[in-house]
């Protein structure tokens, strides 16, 4: 079984975009959420199904939303580095897989 961890930037990740998803109309954050829940269950269930998208990071598209959780796997610990839109560029984030190496 491996243990879950969201990195403190992955958190602000979601905590935006659910204000951003509520603002947009009432309600559609909740929907976010929900899919994003399924979305990182299903990762925590089988975290080597996923494509790896850049060096060791590995990514589960969020269904009906254009997001991606961004994972990596070390041991036993499944952390989730990042949730991005699809539209944004692994240069943007290299910095948090970059962080995560020095301190594992």
């Amino acid at each position: 079984m491996y243990q879950l961890h969201f990195i403190k930037e992955a958190l602000l990740d979601i905590e935006e975009i659910i204000l951003w998803y509520e603002e947009q109309r009432v309600g559609l954050s909740y929907d976010f959420e929900l899919c994003l829940e399924a979305g990182v269950h299903e990762i925590s269930r089988l975290p080597s199904s996923f494509q790896k998208r850049y060096k060791t990071v590995k990514i589960r598209f969020i269904s009906r939303f254009p997001y991606g959780i961004h994972y990596i796997i070390k041991e036993k610990q499944i952390i989730i580095i990042g949730v991005f839109h699809t539209s944004r560029s692994p240069k943007n984030w290299e910095h948090r897989i970059n962080n995560q190496n020095k301190k594992l």
